[in-house]
């Protein structure tokens, strides 16, 4: 009968909750997305949120979110001039983008790798910018991305000489079936043919991609082509040349390009030597403001990152104290639940009280064998391992000494019998805790005590202190035999009536499944004794971290 009231009980205080944590989904990460794309042409706020989304799709494991949002974030970077910032960005989304058989992946790989390529462009990193394409190219598989892949690759190449490798790869976006890129396909086909050969006649296509490019009423492409025809005049002909890059600069004023006005102020001052410093001045003054302007976008990201970053630890602090308090209400539930279960075994205590008798008796004698198994534990066990750790310390062996220590152990384990407690102690208790410390000190290992002072131990029962002599034993040894600590540390604190140990070793650490395993199974009996508190901290980047408390009365 029993049994079933458990049963419903555990039902009623577990299915009826539901934990901060249950509340957290992956609709909040989709919905910071959305936002960002929302307002993707406010590109300060759309990279807030786009970052604000990668943390919470981190969150939740989405790595497809992580790197979507990375992505977004590195075009946004390479859109306001921050190269260096949107190919680191384009590289940690590389890290979330494993699974490169999923379609959606290989896309977005081709698609980030096409972004570092035009970033390393602009930063004249030509070398890295073929890399780039290249990979792109690798992963695409949207036919109308892969045109535009093969363009940007022989625009590279041909910016590097390799005409006629650019020439074929320009040549596999021609099937292209947009206007506009079509209309940069040819200009820098014939670019690459002209160069290859200076016999060619490039101006057919030249024309043909401006006329497309302004019946498309597209300002900026115009630029491209403007600048093609007074690069191809320069020389030749420089009235036609000025002419073009005149045009290629009244274009960018409307459409407020920086980079093409600082590229045609730049042929205009070459192809005017009489009146350059006019232009010079206006040049020097609109690459000052560009170079301003990068640097506030690159600190203006940086900064944006950081507040995120900043907001998401506040949050990770408020959900970690959200979910101690509903660690503290479950812990309250299971003691009402536990006192419940109390109140209905009371109504089985008469029948079962003759049973229960027997069964103390029975725990009576378990007890006994519990207390004699952790004396031998203490006195033979870990008091013949101190005297073999003393001795493998010593630089010069001492026969005698050694053999009166021993003899010692020899003396108190023939007391166990009789129950005998130390009536010879001839040191205080810190100079014991000292001499204990201080005996697992070796070549290998570095023992240092903090705090160890007499009054720390003052008003502390003399059965409180030798439970404390063991358990830091215990830990002496433990670490001897398993941690491979090079340097511990025991710091000992007293707060009003309060006694705290601190312990910490650099060795190898303990998983929290084996805490109560490697030679520590006693300690935790130990500290129920005195009363205490022991924490272990396994979630610490190196080493063993322990926390004992306990009252001096």
């Amino acid at each position: 009968m029993k049994k079933y009231y458990l049963f419903i009980l555990l039902i009623l205080l577990f299915s009826c909750r539901k934990t901060h944590l249950d509340k957290q989904t992956p609709t909040t990460a989709d919905a910071y997305y959305s936002k960002a794309k929302e307002i993707y042409a406010n590109s300060d706020s759309a990279f807030y949120y786009f970052n604000l989304a990668k943390n919470f799709y981190l969150d939740i494991n989405d790595s497809s979110g992580v790197s979507k949002s990375l992505v977004n974030m590195a075009i946004i970077q390479n859109n306001k001039g921050d190269y260096y910032g949107s190919i680191e960005t384009s590289l940690e989304a590389n890290k979330f983008l494993k699974k490169t058989k999923d379609s959606i992946v290989r896309s977005t790989l081709a698609s980030n790798y096409n972004s570092m390529g035009t970033c390393s462009s602009y930063l004249y990193d030509f070398g890295n910018s073929l890399k780039y394409y290249t990979q792109a190219l690798k992963y695409v598989n949207v036919p109308k991305n892969k045109y535009i892949y093969y363009n940007n690759l022989g625009d590279v190449l041909i910016t590097l000489g390799k005409y006629k490798e650019a020439i074929k790869n320009i040549k596999l976006a021609l099937p292209t079936t947009d206007s506009l890129n079509y209309a940069m396909v040819i200009n820098n086909l014939a670019r690459a043919k002209y160069y290859d050969d200076k016999n060619y006649n490039p101006l057919t296509e030249f024309n043909r991609a401006l006329e497309i490019r302004k019946r498309n009423n597209s300002s900026i492409d115009e630029n491209s082509s403007y600048a093609t025809l007074a690069n191809y005049y320069f020389y030749s002909d420089k009235k036609k040349a000025l002419y073009y890059a005149q045009q290629m600069l009244n274009t960018s004023k409307k459409n407020k390009s920086f980079e093409d006005q600082l590229q045609a102020l730049q042929k205009i001052i070459n192809l005017t030597p009489n009146n350059h410093l006019v232009y010079f001045e206006e040049f020097q003054k609109l690459n000052d403001s560009v170079q301003i302007a990068r640097n506030k976008a690159k600190n203006q990201f940086a900064t944006i990152r950081y507040d995120v970053e900043k907001k998401n630890t506040e949050n990770q602090t408020l959900k970690l104290q959200q979910a101690e308090k509903e660690v503290q209400l479950l812990y309250r539930n299971i003691g009402i639940g536990a006192l419940s279960l109390s109140l209905i075994g009371g109504l089985f205590w008469y029948r079962r009280r003759r049973k229960r008798l027997q069964q103390e008796k029975e725990l009576e004698v378990k007890n006994t064998q519990l207390k004699m198994s952790k004396k031998v534990h203490d006195v033979v066990a870990n008091g013949i391992y101190q005297v073999m750790t003393k001795i493998e310390n010593q630089e010069v062996f001492d026969k005698e000494e050694a053999l009166d220590e021993l003899e010692f152990v020899y003396e108190k384990s023939r007391d166990i019998s009789y129950d005998k407690t130390d009536i010879h102690e001839t040191l205080e208790f810190d100079q014991k805790i000292s001499a204990l410390v201080g005996s697992f000190k070796n070549n290998e290992v570095e023992t240092y005590l903090v705090g160890n002072d007499k009054s720390i131990w003052n008003g502390l029962k003399d059965s409180s202190r030798n439970e404390v002599y063991q358990i830091i034993r215990e830990l002496l040894v433990n670490m001897k035999k398993h941690s491979r600590a090079s340097r511990v540390v025991f710091k000992f604190e007293r707060i009003n009536n309060k006694i705290q140990i601190q312990y910490t070793d650099n060795g190898i650490g303990i998983s929290e499944g084996l805490v109560r395993k490697n030679g520590l199974t006693n300690t935790d009996s130990r500290i129920e004794t005195i009363h205490g508190e022991i924490i272990f901290d396994t979630k610490t980047e190196k080493g063993l971290k322990i926390s004992i408390s306990f009252p001096v009365s």
